[in-house]
This record gives structure tokens, sequence and C-alpha cells, in this order.
């Protein structure tokens, strides 16, 4: 498979954006202004590091819808950490406590081989419902001076917001690319079983994304949190749909073995600008769900027709016995 084709879906997500872009430039220039391109930035940093976290987890073959219900519980751990604690150590703790929400998932999936869906719709369910019993719906408010932007302001703390997610998505797209680690998430989401026999241990591998995803959560929350002066008992509601679109719009196989951070990082900007494209358009927002919505199902389809036509996730050769070998083109590079 030569590599235009493997990145066909993230070009095909790359041209849609440009497409939007031009379209915008057209019709509302005034977005591209400098405070709306740095709202768009600062706003969707958060989710971009969720959707990192998730590409690990699609990309092992396995799903987490409970990514908007942990990140709730990690925002108001960290409003109510920040009443009593200095902030580095706040930092700390919510991604701890983060680990601690994606090690429950892991478990479940890794150890109790419980299907991933059935485990993270539990999670997701339990932890929103038990943070309402425990918070009743209150905010946390009446936070400390340097708990808004760490204290450093609001123009530098726009800046921190953003170089972290920058240098999460860095560090991560190259440890998936030049590290044994992370070159065993592709094999195990793409064959568990020949992963198996080539000496990797998938249940091992997906108990580690689920732990990754749950401390980039706790991280997401945190920086999310710190842009406001309270923090929402209702935070991160379709957190998990829109970490999950990114990741399958930016060229990522929702049955696991395929995809890239770069893709990952399309998806974000294509999705997270369409709301604001539109306002700015003078077209009801309310469209914004149902565009998503058919980004989504043509990027699914997409993968349909490019899997039949060899270019898609892999067409694998048979074996002796007549078993599927795995493309996992990512182990030999």
């Amino acid at each position: 498979m030569t590599s235009l084709a493997r990145h066909t879906r993230e070009l095909s997500a790359a041209a849609a954006f440009a497409a939007l872009l031009l379209a915008v430039a057209i019709v509302a220039p005034s977005f591209f202004s400098v405070t709306n391109l740095r709202d768009l930035l600062v706003g969707n940093a958060p989710v971009l590091i969720v959707a990192v976290g998730m590409t690990l987890v699609i990309v092992a073959g396995q799903i987490d819808i409970s990514v908007g219900s942990q990140f709730a519980v990690c925002s108001i751990a960290a409003g109510l950490l920040a009443k009593s604690l200095p902030m580095p150590l706040v930092a700390l703790l919510v991604v701890i406590v983060g680990c601690l929400l994606g090690t429950v998932n892991g478990v479940l999936v890794a150890r109790a081989k419980i299907p991933a869906i059935v485990v993270t719709l539990a999670t997701l369910v339990a932890w929103r419902d038990g943070l309402r019993w425990v918070t009743e719906g209150a905010w946390v408010q009446n936070l400390p001076g340097n708990f808004q932007w760490f204290g450093f302001g609001q123009i530098a703390g726009q800046i921190l917001i953003v170089a972290v997610a920058a240098l999460v998505l860095l560090v991560f797209a190259w440890a998936l690319r030049n590290l044994p680690a992370g070159r065993t998430v592709y094999a195990v989401g793409s064959d568990a079983e020949a992963a198996r026999l080539a000496g990797i241990n998938p249940p091992r591998v997906t108990m580690n994304v689920f732990v990754l995803m749950g401390a980039l959560v706790g991280l997401a929350a945190l920086l999310n949190a710190i842009r406001f002066s309270s923090v929402p008992a209702n935070a991160g509601i379709g957190l998990e749909m829109k970490a999950i679109a990114a990741v399958v719009v930016g060229g990522a196989a929702i049955t696991g073995g395929r995809g890239t951070l770069w893709g990952t990082l399309i998806g974000v900007a294509l999705l997270g600008t369409i709301g604001t494209a539109l306002t700015f358009a003078g077209i009801n927002p309310f469209w914004e769900k149902a565009i998503q919505g058919a980004i989504i199902l043509a990027a699914l389809v997409s993968d349909i027709g490019l899997a039949k036509l060899g270019l898609g996730r892999s067409q694998k050769p048979r074996g002796a016995r007549g078993k599927a070998k795995p493309d996992l083109p990512y182990l030999s590079q």
C-alpha cells in the first residue's frame, strides 16, 4: 500500500476543511479575525487532547464513550482541589483522577473481557449520575484567584492551553510512529491474535490505552476548567461524540488498526470550525449537528468504499489455514 493511498481519508478531510475555509472567506471574511481564530484554538484545544486519547483507543480496536462523564468528574475535582491545594499539585492530582477512571474501564475491558461499548456506556452513566448525586447539580464557585488561567492572565493562559495541546499532539504522534509501544497499538487493533502470536500482550496494550485515555481527559478537563471562574457540574456533555467523530473523520478505522494523529487534528479542526462558520455566515447554528453527522456518515461510507478498492484498512491475505493475516504497516517502519 502506497503512502498516498494509506492517507486517502486524511487528505479528503483536509480538502473538506480547506473548502470550508474558502467558502467562509468568501461569505464572511470577518471569520478570520485574530480574536475569533484565537477563541477557536483555545476552545478546541481540550477537545484535541481528548481526541488524541480517543485515537489510541480506536486504533487499538476499542471505544470509549464515557469520556464526557470522566471530563465532568475531573473538572469538578479540579475546582474542589484548587480551594485547598497549590495549582501544580492540583494539576497532578486531576490527571491521576483521570488515570483512575480510565483504569476502571481498562480493567473491565482488558481483564474481565467485557466489550468496551458495554463498559464505557455503564461508566458514562455511573460517573455522570454519581457526580449529579454528590454535587446536586451545583457548580464549584468561589475559586482562588490563581485558578483561572493558572494565575497567568488571559493571554498567557490561552497560550499555555494551546501550547500544551500542541505538545501532547506532537509527543503522541512521534511515539505512535517511532516507539515499539506505539506500534503495538496498531498491531493489536489490526489483529489481536496475530499480535499475541508475535509476542505482544493485547490485554496490557488495551489496559494502557484506557489509562492514557483517562489521563488525557483529566488534563483536558483541567485546561478547560481554568478558562472560567467557576466549574459547572455538567461539563463534557457531548464530548464523546466530538472526540469519536474527529477521529473517524480524520481517517481512523472504527474497527481499529489504522489512523494517525495528524488526521485527528484535521478532524478536530473541521468539526470544531463548522458551528462558528455557520454563525458568521448567517446560517442557523442548529444545522451544525446535522452537518457534522453528514460528514461522519460520508467518512464511514468512504471507508467502506476504499476497503473494497483495496485502499482502506487492509485486504488481508490468507494464510495456510485460511485465516486472514494482519496488515501491520507500522511494525515494519
